[in-house]
Order: structure tokens, then C-alpha cells, then sequence
């Protein structure tokens, strides 16, 4: 929004909400639900966070009577705070995806911890906890609502929301974009291969014919001459005609002298 443009209705609806992020409202975050409230899609009595006082600002803005909370939504209460019970923490991470403010730390397979400061007491990281291990404990005894909550920490809140979506959108794109460069790479490597033309497709056949061919006969050189034993013929096949007339003449003087006389 421009320094010259007015605020719009959702805008100032959103002004006046205590940005828990808890969706008890109905809606995913604070902004959705103000949206829907300036639309007249939902009720401006939806918000327990915010308690009365919230329903009676938001009476106050939109020229209507203050109602009760709307307890399908839940009741006005102390504003509670997330501790993990760090012994049975099997650092699932679970909880951390939840927390809409980033309020929690830790790593895979590590205990987590939630920072207090930051918590704005949604609730939204028990459930997802598989071993239990999540309390909810007050953190404003006797005070509720916007007593319990002010609106420095409404602004900060709003603004790790803020920080958190964009993080996650941006993780998100750098994913899409790792994954489509890897399908970009994998179409490359199979138009090249499809783009090859008929002559080089049956070029490329028959060099792998070629050589398979030559390695049939190597292996089958290699059988033969493995069941057939070596002769004199064979042992003198590479030496030269008169070294072979020499071995055979001394091989004809031992026969005549191995004769019986």
C-alpha cells in the first residue's frame, strides 16, 4: 500500500486483531479472516484471542453493535504459552513446520525449544506432536484478551508471520526450481537422442554390432583353444622354416636312438 492510498477496510480490520495466527477464527492467519470480515463473509465476533474488547474495536470501526463471542470459536482466556518438555523431545520437527511465527528452534533428530518472546500461544503445534511432549501453560493468569496481549506484540507478530510466508514461498520456488532444472537436463538428454537422424541411428547400430561381433569371436577363439591341447605343429607355428627343419632333424636322431638295436 502507497503512502498516498487509504487504508482499505481489511486493512484496518487487520489493524485491530491481535495477530496470534491461531486460525480459531476459521481462517489460516489473521489477514484471511479480516478479508472475509470486510467482505461480510464472516462475523467480526470470531476472534477469542482478541476476546470482547476485540469484538467491541471491530464493532466500533464497522458501525455495529457489540455481540458476544462466538463460542464455536472458543472463550476468551489468559494468553497461554507453548514449553516443550525437552526430555521427551524426538525432534520430529513437526511442531516447528506448525508454529505459524517461527517461535520454535531446533534441528532433525534434536530437542526443540520454544522461544518465549516470541510464542503467541496458538496452540497450533500440539497437536502435530507425536510423543506429546507440548504443554500449554498460562502465561498471564487473570488477565485475557488485549489485557493479556498488547500491541507491540501483536506488530511483531504479524510481522514473523509475515517473514515465515515468505520464506516458505521462497524455499518453495528455489524447489520448483531445482526440480525443473533436473527434468530440463533429463528432456535435453532424450531429444538428443531422439533428434539423432535414421543414418546416424543405424551408423551407431552398426559400430555396437561391430564390436559385439569381435568380442563373440575373442570369446569364442578362447574356448577353442582351451579344450584343444597344445602340438609340435601348433608350439612351432611362429618360428622360422630352418629353426623348424633343426627340431625336427633332432627330433629324428632321438627316435633312431631310442630304436632297440
Amino acid at each position: 500500500m502507497s503512502a498516498l492510498q487509504a487504508p482499505s477496510l481489511a486493512d484496518q480490520i487487520e489493524d485491530l486483531l491481535p495477530q496470534t495466527q491461531c486460525t480459531k477464527c476459521g481462517y489460516p492467519a489473521c489477514r484471511p479472516y479480516a478479508e472475509a470480515v470486510a467482505a461480510g463473509q464472516a462475523g467480526y465476533n470470531q476472534c477469542p484471542p482478541g476476546g470482547m474488547e476485540g469484538v467491541t474495536r471491530l464493532s466500533a470501526l464497522l458501525g455495529k453493535p457489540v455481540i458476544p463471542l462466538n463460542p464455536v470459536n472458543g472463550i476468551e482466556r489468559p494468553r497461554p504459552l507453548a514449553v516443550i518438555d525437552e526430555v521427551r523431545c524426538i525432534g520430529c520437527t513437526l511442531c516447528i513446520q506448525a508454529c505459524p511465527v517461527d517461535a520454535i528452534v531446533g534441528a532433525a533428530k534434536q530437542m526443540h525449544t520454544v522461544v518465549p518472546q516470541f510464542c503467541t500461544g496458538c496452540d497450533l503445534c500440539v497437536a502435530p506432536c507425536p510423543v506429546d511432549c507440548i504443554d500449554m501453560v498460562e502465561a498471564t493468569p487473570g488477565q485475557t484478551g488485549w489485557a493479556a496481549w498488547s500491541q507491540q506484540q501483536a506488530d511483531e507478530a504479524r510481522a514473523r508471520h509475515a517473514l515465515r510466508v515468505r520464506r516458505l514461498r521462497r524455499e518453495k520456488e528455489e524447489n520448483d526450481a531445482r526440480l525443473a532444472a533436473k527434468a530440463a537436463a533429463k528432456l535435453r538428454q532424450v531429444e538428443a537422442e531422439v533428434a539423432m537422424s535414421p543414418e546416424e541411428q543405424a551408423a551407431q547400430a552398426r559400430k555396437r554390432a561391430i564390436i559385439q561381433a569381435a568380442m563373440e569371436r575373442a570369446r569364442q577363439r578362447q574356448q577353442e583353444a582351451a579344450r584343444q591341447p597344445s602340438s609340435p605343429t601348433t608350439d612351432m607355428q611362429d618360428v622360422s622354416r630352418a629353426v623348424r627343419r633343426q627340431v625336427e632333424a633332432i627330433r629324428e636322431n632321438m627316435a633312431q636312438q631310442d630304436k632297440p638295436t
